[in-house]
């Protein structure tokens, strides 16, 4: 969040930043859950706020509905009225501020509504220097007892296990009747913090030398008169690092196509979010868009069903036709968070794309032209001791294509939530199933190079024969969301490795042999994706997203899992697709379409390419090449339109860059998109 305009306006003199008694928000809570689903909407969609917009303030940890404001003898408060249940691990967070405010003076009036926890700290008091919900300093009441001054660390050494460096505390006893002063003061990497005037801790640190600033409360607690001011020379300095951040924002900026908008497509009671696939339907050499409805069943996020398909032309003579459909449309059946079994593929190899989809409790092939039956068998019946199952036949889950005898990927794996997955051929014949932590999506690849796949699938790897090679599923403490498979050397002759995202087990980096590698606990790690996003640096970079209890935090690691940076960067999670824009071999992570927190970034997660500002929808996108000159399409949705946008000016240079991906028909809301280097 940039607040530079507050700079612009201040005369050299002024000494406050930033200042708001909480009167700009109605009595309530500021946000609520969206129906039936919950807070994981946010893990691949895009949504700005679940209610009430709060700019310039911001709540980090977007899948808590923590704050609610109110008045108390006349006076405006803002309240943190949730019990956190794991305090020190997730902290509920507000913040406003730029990432340069540095010396600064941040002071409260903080009223503890409670002075313990079910989960063991009350703490309630005032962050500065905050640079993630990860990575801050906090001074705080806590327990009733004693104000304390630590910074929380961004990596963990245990699965669930906050860091935190303690810098000082002090006994002070507190109630719950009345509102404290919590003030601290920063200069340079000296800290002074004081309660009602009464300075109780001074140390030095220089952890983090700057950033931003806010409130954070473990139990119910109560803020008004947040202040945040600084020194006429500490103003100067901060405008100062803030033009010179805009002036190298525009250097790498510089030279980089604008977006243009390519076409508008209306899809009116039809259209749904984070839920659709991609590929050639029709066979005319363009791709088309699939859009399944769902409606969830039983619970949110396990047993959706699809009730109706829709399939669109993106591109071509054809563009914006409704090819056909199957199934009646409803426009309240558009949002999910989880995966639904769909996919665009060729599955018998003649050159025709079908559609393979379970449906009604049916694994289907329908014809990809005319949405018509053409195969289908039954469903294998649920696990018997499987307690959350609701029906006695698997509805399934996700689906993908495997390659296991040599002959193209013309297997069917279709898992469950979160247990099992099943292999069929072609014919839809059960060849074999298999147990084990599944997580969300597999990634196959061919390890010892006989031209057959084995396939990662949770923490585990198995072969083409239905036999499990290794297991790390009953070590490892959550599921893995997110898989890749490859050689990312600049050479490619280091070898593959397993890259997995697994939630809060952090960065798992595995050899073929299921040996860890390495494991970077950076928070849950939700998504991933692989790609060049580094010219000066060898071999392909890997982007991550945080989710639950660390949402929006955006991690660029090397192929050895060295953390070469780290930001807050949008609410939620985000796929981070890369995006070939510029052609000329470096590659873009797309954060959203969202005009002010959207855009494209860099290597150096700096925000390069903007979304024009439209009025285009910002819930879903995906990345595709779909006017052939290698160089990617945006395609931006949600419920009620499609947007495509495309590069303001044609490639010029002698060679385009024209990265291989992973394919389309092995689609997902949690699969790993890898862009391996290639050039037409």
């Amino acid at each position: 969040m940039r607040l530079a305009l507050l700079f612009c306006a201040l005369p050299l003199l002024a000494a406050e930043l930033f200042h708001d008694d909480f009167s700009r928000f109605a009595p309530g809570v500021l946000s609520a859950p969206m129906g039936q689903l919950n807070g994981a909407i946010q893990e691949y969609h895009y949504i700005e706020h679940r209610g009430v917009r709060t700019h310039p303030w911001r709540n980090p940890i977007v899948h808590l509905d923590s704050w609610a404001a109110g008045d108390e003898d006349g006076k405006t408060f803002l309240e943190q009225h949730l019990i956190n249940s794991e305090p020190g691990r997730v902290n509920p967070l507000f913040v406003t501020g730029d990432s340069a405010w540095r010396d600064t003076t941040v002071e409260a009036r903080v009223r503890p509504l409670a002075v313990k926890g079910p989960g063991g700290s009350s703490a309630a008091g005032v962050v500065f220097r905050y640079h993630t919900s990860r990575h801050f300093y906090l001074f705080a009441l806590e327990d009733g007892a004693r104000v304390v001054l630590r910074v929380k660390q961004p990596v963990e050494r245990e699965i669930r296990k906050a860091e935190w460096r303690v810098l000082g505390q002090a006994a002070f006893v507190y109630d719950t009747k009345k509102y404290y002063s919590l003030k601290v003061e920063n200069d340079g990497p000296r800290i002074r913090a004081s309660v009602d005037g009464k300075p109780l801790i001074e140390v030095s640190d220089s952890e983090i030398a700057s950033g931003q600033a806010g409130i954070m409360a473990d139990m119910p607690a109560r803020f008004t008169d947040f202040h945040v001011s600084a020194s006429a020379a500490a103003v100067i300095a901060i405008q100062s690092a803030i033009a010179a951040r805009e002036a190298d924002l525009r250097r790498a900026s510089a030279g980089l196509p604008g977006m243009k908008l390519l076409r508008r497509i209306d899809t009116p009671g039809f259209g749904a979010g984070k839920n659709a696939r991609f590929g050639d339907l029709d066979g005319d050499g363009h791709l088309d868009m699939l859009i399944a409805q769902n409606v969830p069943k039983v619970r949110g996020d396990a047993f959706d069903h699809i009730s109706c398909l829709t399939a669109v032309a993106l591109a071509g003579p054809k563009a914006g036709q409704v090819l056909w459909r199957q199934g009646r449309p409803n426009e309240k059946n558009g949002l999910l968070t989880n995966d639904v079994p769909f996919q665009v593929h060729d599955l018998d190899g003649d050159g025709k794309a079908e559609v393979v989809l379970v449906r009604d409790f049916q694994l289907q092939v329908w014809d990809g032209a005319t949405g018509k039956l053409k195969q289908k068998a039954w469903m294998p019946e649920a696990a018997a001791d499987n307690k959350e199952a609701p029906y006695a036949l698997n509805n399934g889950d996700s689906i993908g294509f495997l390659n296991l005898t040599g002959k193209g990927p013309r297997e069917i794996l279709i898992k469950d939530r979160y247990r099992w997955f099943f292999v069929f051929d072609q014919d839809l014949k059960l060849k074999w199933s298999g147990e084990g932590q599944t997580g969300h999506y597999p990634f196959p690849h061919d390890f010892d190079g006989d031209g057959k796949q084995e396939f990662v699938i949770g923490y585990s790897l198995w072969g083409p024969d239905g036999k499990q090679r290794w297991s790390l599923d009953k070590q490892m403490k959550d599921h893995a969301d997110a898989i890749s498979i490859g050689d990312y050397s600049a050479d490619g002759k280091a070898g593959a490795r397993i890259y997995i995202n697994g939630s809060d087990e952090g960065f798992v980096v595995l050899e073929p042999g299921g040996r860890e590698f390495a494991h970077v606990r950076l928070g849950h790690a939700q998504t991933q994706s692989v790609g060049k996003y580094r010219a000066d640096l060898p071999g392909l970079q890997i982007l991550i997203a945080n989710f639950w209890r660390s949402p929006g935090i955006v991690t660029l690691l090397d192929r050895d899992a060295k953390i070469l940076a780290q930001e807050e960067m949008t609410p939620g999670s985000t796929h981070l697709e890369p995006v070939n824009w510029s052609g000329d071999g470096r590659e873009f992570g797309l954060l959203s379409a969202n005009v002010r927190e959207g855009g494209l970034i860099d290597g150096h997660l700096r925000r390069v390419v903007l979304f024009p500002d439209d009025g285009h929808p910002d819930l879903a996108s995906q990345v595709l090449d779909l006017e052939g000159d290698a160089r990617d399409e945006i395609v931006v949705w949600d419920q009620k339109s499609v947007w495509i946008y495309t590069q303001d000016a044609p490639f010029t240079g002698a060679r385009i860059y024209a990265p291989k991906r992973n394919p389309q028909y092995n689609g997902s809301n949690y699969r790993s998109t890898v862009s391996a280097p290639a050039w037409k």
